[in-house]
């Protein structure tokens, strides 16, 4: 199981949508734990509460749905419509060979974490994170710019409170930020900081470093060793700012790298990387590697179950 958490618009749906499309819809079970809002918008206009505050969420269920899932068991699962504000009918949800829980609060409990094999938390800069709510919010779900605007002002002091603490809950935490020389870039020539903690083993990133790029550009990937909350930790800095051709080459080879040859070879090329500019598709390096990391994680964690049990969880399909 791996959780993903970050504030609204942080790119939780995006990352997903990338390792479903890389291990195929059959072999993934994904859920967005902000379907287990206790309120609809009306209500919570009327209350004068957010979506992130814990009290608007029914954590027991989350947590009951978590275990369930990680035991292999299929649940009843909430739908909120971000398009009425309202519920939907609930969905029947049986855990796969992989399950992913994304959300704003999927680390709030101990228990809640306690389920996840990976934990995984975004944390993009707070003016690129604006730029892609305002994005989304009005050209998918109907909102003006000011009224998003005046969204992420309210929700500031939830945002600190609620969101911004399960930060230290990661294995991984994924900053993507914008080269110094330009700030106005919020698409594939973003860069990316991966903070890899300790707390699971990271794969070796030393046959690709350092890789120089063209005309004496950034490299592509810098590895160092940094402190992250006062601790250390490796970080490992990915430039968007190489040539379309490097980044086929280099996604390529770390593809092989981290991935078994046995799985790697039933990855298209365009499945990993994909994101939505509106409702343009393009494609960015430093988010298809991160999600490139993230599988390797899925796929170690599966192999250690598999050599504790000696076979695959129960309720879970078998490895294609």
């Amino acid at each position: 199981m791996l959780g993903i958490v970050g504030d609204s618009a942080a790119g939780k749906t995006t990352l997903t949508r990338g390792l479903v499309s890389l291990f195929g819809v059959e072999n993934v079970s994904a859920i967005c734990c902000d379907d287990y809002h206790r309120y609809n918008r009306k209500q919570r206009k009327e209350m004068g509460i957010t979506a992130l505050d814990p009290v608007c969420n029914y954590i027991d269920i989350m947590e009951q749905h978590f275990r369930m899932l990680r035991a292999g068991e299929p649940i009843l699962k909430p739908v909120y419509n971000h398009g009425t504000g309202d519920f939907d009918p609930p969905e029947y949800v049986r855990p796969r060979r992989f399950v992913i829980v994304e959300g704003l609060l999927g680390f709030h409990s101990r228990a809640m974490r306690n389920c996840f094999d990976i934990k995984v938390y975004l944390n993009p800069s707070e003016p690129l994170r604006a730029e892609w709510k305002i994005k989304r919010d009005t050209t998918k779900r109907g909102y003006t710019r000011e009224q998003v605007l005046a969204a992420l002002e309210k929700r500031a002091p939830d945002s600190e409170a609620f969101i911004h603490p399960q930060r230290a809950h990661a294995d991984l935490v994924v900053q993507f930020y914008p080269p110094p020389e330009n700030s106005r870039e919020t698409g594939a020539h973003l860069n990316a900081r991966l903070v890899l903690r300790p707390t699971i083993p990271h794969p070796d990133f030393t046959p690709f470093l350092p890789i120089e790029g063209a005309n004496g550009a950034t490299p592509s990937l810098q590895m160092k060793l940094g402190r992250d909350a006062g601790k250390p930790a490796d970080i490992l800095e990915v430039s968007g700012s190489t040539t379309p051709e490097e980044t086929t080459a280099l996604r390529r080879r770390l593809r092989e790298h981290l991935l078994p040859e046995d799985f790697n070879g039933q990855i298209p090329e365009g499945s990993i990387g994909i994101y939505y500019d509106g409702k343009e598709k393009r494609q960015s390096y430093p988010l298809a590697l991160t999600q490139l990391l993230i599988a390797f994680h899925m796929i170690q964690a599966q192999e250690q179950l598999k050599g504790k049990t000696g076979a695959p969880a129960a309720g879970v399909a078998e490895p294609i």
